[in-house]
């Protein structure tokens, strides 16, 4: 695994990143206002597995590269 770079929500997201995954981080983050929620302050961590770029947001919602290209979202771990 390699470190990435982290960045603030609705910062640009790093330039590394395909044009799939800078639009999927924009419409949780775009979903994220929708909620009402607050997330001032919440950054992503960008790490890199395999040479596959992986996001995970503050609150435990993951975007990732898949090996074909495409990108999936993990929504943030249930509230037990």
């Amino acid at each position: 695994m390699q470190l990435g770079t982290r960045w603030d929500v609705g910062d640009e997201p790093p330039e590394a990143l395909s044009e799939a995954m800078r639009r999927a981080i924009g419409r949780v983050e775009g979903e994220l206002e929708a909620d009402g929620i607050d997330a001032v302050g919440w950054r992503w961590t960008l790490t890199w597995l395999e040479r596959r770029p992986i996001a995970e947001l503050d609150d435990g919602t993951v975007v990732r590269e898949e090996p074909d290209g495409g990108v999936v979202v993990l929504p943030p771990p249930a509230d037990d």
